[in-house]
C-alpha cells in the first residue's frame, strides 16, 4: 500500500447535493450530501498490476464511467461527510489490495487416527456388552 489520504484527495473529485434525513431547515438549504468519485484507471498511485486487481475486486462499485463511487450523507456538515467518504474509500482500497493467505493443506496425524479408531472400538464393545442373550 503506497498511498496516503492526502495522495488520494489529490486524485478524487466531489459532487455535493442536498440530502434528506435529520437537520430540519438545514436539509432544505445546505448541500451536505457528498458523492466521492475516484478513477482507478487514471490514478498515478497504483501500478498496472494493482489497478487490474482493484478493478477486478471493486467491479460492483464502479459506475459506467469507470469511477469508484462512495456516497455519504450521514452527517449534517459537508466537511464531516467528505471525511467519512474519504475514510471509506481508503478502507475499500486497502481491503481490495490485500492478498489472502494461501491455505496450507494439513493431514491428520497417525496418533489422532489411532485415537479415533480406539474410541470407536471402545464404543462398539460398550454397545456389544449391552446386548442380552435370551436364546441360551
Amino acid at each position: 500500500m503506497n498511498f496516503t489520504k492526502a495522495d488520494l484527495q489529490k486524485e478524487t473529485s466531489y459532487k455535493t447535493s442536498r440530502s434528506g434525513g435529520k437537520g430540519g431547515q438545514n436539509v432544505n438549504k445546505v448541500s451536505s450530501k457528498v458523492e466521492l468519485l475516484f478513477s482507478i484507471g487514471s490514478s498515478a498511485l497504483f501500478n498496472d498490476e494493482e489497478k487490474l486487481l482493484l478493478t477486478e475486486k471493486l467491479q460492483n462499485r464502479l459506475n459506467k464511467d469507470g469511477y469508484v463511487q462512495v456516497i455519504c450523507d450521514e452527517e449534517r456538515s459537508q466537511y464531516l461527510n467528505k471525511e467519512k467518504a474519504m475514510e471509506r474509500l481508503t478502507s475499500l482500497l486497502t481491503k481490495a489490495l490485500q492478498k489472502p493467505k494461501v491455505r496450507k493443506p494439513t493431514k491428520v496425524s497417525k496418533a489422532a487416527k489411532a485415537a479415533r479408531l480406539d474410541s470407536k472400538k471402545m464404543q462398539s464393545v460398550k454397545k456389544e456388552n449391552r446386548k442380552n442373550d435370551f436364546g441360551e
